[in-house]
């Protein structure tokens, strides 16, 4: 890395600590008073031990005798500051302390809330293992140097009373902490340059473990039943490498730097020694003098090091600041307006014109236009990749279209405030998340309105209550992470529940009963489309039995509407729709 690179990672990393300060003053300060008590306390420590030696020990030795009061005194005076020293240390790490784990919990937080606010489009750029690394290591690194910051704030402190107190005592001895100080920075500031690559790359290392962790343990049945966990593990291995290499590195560098930074203050004694017995042969110190400044030399190096802690830790947080800042600046976010719907029951849903694409590639819909009337069904069919599951999400919002409009009731998406358009609507995706909690609060996710009438209700409508019934505990059977105690077909009527206990205006179904027996899903949509439900339904379907429950069916061929009508109209009138519907058809028999 350039000097320029370096003196520009030290400059942005003392901004992140200054934002760190302006964010928590109070408990800055509260580390700051304490660290500087201490560091004053170590010069005030030196020249006690300096007094206690010089005018206490040495007179005792030459008169063989020392009174009860002299030692009463000394005995006072390293209690009084040994005292003093536990409430500065405890008042450091206090601030310091709550300062940091503050800050990592309100960006953690940050971090947190800016994901569930960024639509699924961006998520889905951005590999889930960087995400948690973001959240949590990145967010720890960038508030790493909080925890030394007061003690190295104090030790700069100490080091101008040293300085100052050096200077007071015997100008020759001072040279020694003039030299000696600045050689410290210095070293620290090379230190700070040679260390800011290493700690850039650790982060970076870090990122991609995680990444490569996440996506190996969900994978890990795709993993195991194709045999590949040897491959696994040695992919894996390659990243756990570069991230062992990279913190060997940083080690390695740790290690000569804490040897020098011990033996600068070792030098140092050595010359105030040297010099000190020559200024006290001439008389111009004391004993007592000597003492007090070879005492200071020696108890400097600890100090000063949370200088090179601060520095050393600057370049780690300021890769996880970048970091965490490109999640909180991240752009996608849809707007919402302030509108509401006034009616009840079920809502009718309207595509005007719709073209739709991801990102900078193709367009998926061209000119999509079709209407789900108020209470009724309506089916998407279509091949693979035909856009279904674009339009599900056009219909809830996930995403906005490139140009047309999607209107509720009338009233353009974009306009509705968020809670109406959350309250009006439900999405229940063909790949169920069930959360690791249980049956009922699954089904309630803790809202407002939704109690057990309601969730009952709504398991019932999914047909779900004969399975529920069957669980050790019933709704209150723990269901395992993301659902693992359930079969696919029950985590789907259990998703279907969450989303009807919320009683929707709209419910959009995209394929969410694949995995379901086709006379359980029969029942299903029976019981919807009788009006049980109170709400209008698009669904994406793919069985015969399924389509054929709806009111309408909308026929999609790569992106386009090309027909519309009743199942059995287009069965008769479309050779596209028949061949697609009977493909279908002779797909499900050997399941069926």
């Amino acid at each position: 890395m350039s000097s320029r690179a370096s003196r520009d990672v030290l400059g942005r990393g003392l901004r992140v600590l200054g934002h760190a300060i302006r964010t928590e003053p109070r408990l800055f300060t509260v580390g700051t008073i304490g660290s500087s008590l201490f560091g004053l306390l170590i010069i005030a420590n030196s020249y006690v031990v300096g007094w206690v030696i010089g005018d206490i020990v040495v007179p005792a030795f030459a008169a063989h005798r020392v009174s009860t009061g002299e030692l009463g005194l000394v005995a006072a005076a390293f209690l009084g500051i040994s005292a003093l020293r536990v409430a500065s240390i405890f008042g450091r790490r206090l601030g310091a302390g709550y300062m940091q784990f503050r800050l990592q919990a309100r960006y953690r937080s940050a971090v947190t809330r800016r994901y569930l606010s960024l639509p699924p489009a961006w998520h889905q750029r951005h590999a889930t293992g960087t995400l948690l690394s973001n959240a949590n290591s990145d967010v720890e690194a960038a508030w790493g140097p909080i925890a030394p910051l007061p003690f190295a704030v104090g030790t700069v402190v100490m080091l101008i009373g040293a300085l100052i107190s050096l200077f007071a005592t015997d100008w020759v001895l001072a040279l020694v902490g003039a030299t000696l100080f600045p050689a410290l920075f210095g070293l620290n500031l090379v230190y700070s340059r040679r260390m800011s690559p290493r700690q850039i790359r650790v982060q970076q290392n870090r990122a991609k473990v995680s990444a490569v962790a996440h996506e190996s343990f969900d994978g890990a049945l795709v993993v195991k039943t194709m045999g590949r966990e040897a491959d696994e593990s040695r992919r894996f291995g390659v990243f756990v490498d570069e991230l062992r290499d990279s913190l060997i590195s940083v080690g390695r560098l740790r290690g000569l730097f804490d040897p020098l930074m011990d033996s600068l203050p070792s030098l140092g004694t050595l010359a105030v020694l040297l010099l000190g017995a020559w200024r006290l042969e001439t008389g111009a110190i004391g004993v007592t003098e000597l003492v007090s400044v070879s005492f200071l030399f020696t108890v400097l190096a600890f100090p000063v090091r949370a200088i090179g802690w601060v520095v050393a830790e600057l370049p780690r947080s300021v890769a996880g600041w970048d970091r965490v800042q490109a999640v909180l600046g991240a752009e996608g976010d849809l707007a919402y307006g302030q509108g509401a719907l006034t009616g009840s029951g079920p809502a009718e849903l309207r595509f005007e014109q719709v073209d739709f694409r991801y990102g900078d590639g193709p367009q998926v819909l061209h000119e999509v236009s079709f209407t789900v009337p108020a209470g009724k069904t309506v089916a998407l069919v279509g091949a693979t990749g035909s856009g279904k599951s674009t339009i599900a999400s056009l219909a809830v919002r996930l995403v906005d279209p490139e140009s047309g409009s999607v209107a509720l009731d009338g009233v353009k998406l974009p306009d509705l405030a968020l809670p109406a358009l959350a309250g009006t609507t439900a999405l229940v995706p063909q790949i169920p998340f069930v959360f690791d909690d249980t049956a009922r609060g699954n089904i309630a996710l803790d809202r407002p309105g939704v109690d057990d009438a309601a969730i009952r209700e709504a398991v019932a409508l999914a047909q779900a209550d004969r399975f529920v019934a069957n669980l050790p505990d019933g709704l209150d059977t723990a269901v395992g992470e993301r659902g693992t105690s359930l079969s696919g077909g029950q985590r789907q009527r259990l998703t279907l529940a969450r989303a009807l206990a919320g009683k929707p205006r709209l419910l959009v179904l995209d394929d969410a009963t694949s995995a379901v027996d086709p006379r359980v899903e029969a029942a299903i949509l029976g019981a919807l489309r009788g009006g049980d439900a109170g709400a209008s339904i698009l669904v994406v379907a793919y069985r015969r039995a399924t389509i054929a429950l709806a009111d309408e069916v909308v026929y999609l061929e790569r992106g386009r509407v090309v027909a519309t009508g009743t199942h059995a109209e287009l069965m008769t009138f479309h050779r596209g729709y028949q061949d697609l519907v009977t493909a279908y058809e002779k797909a499900e028999q050997p399941h069926e």
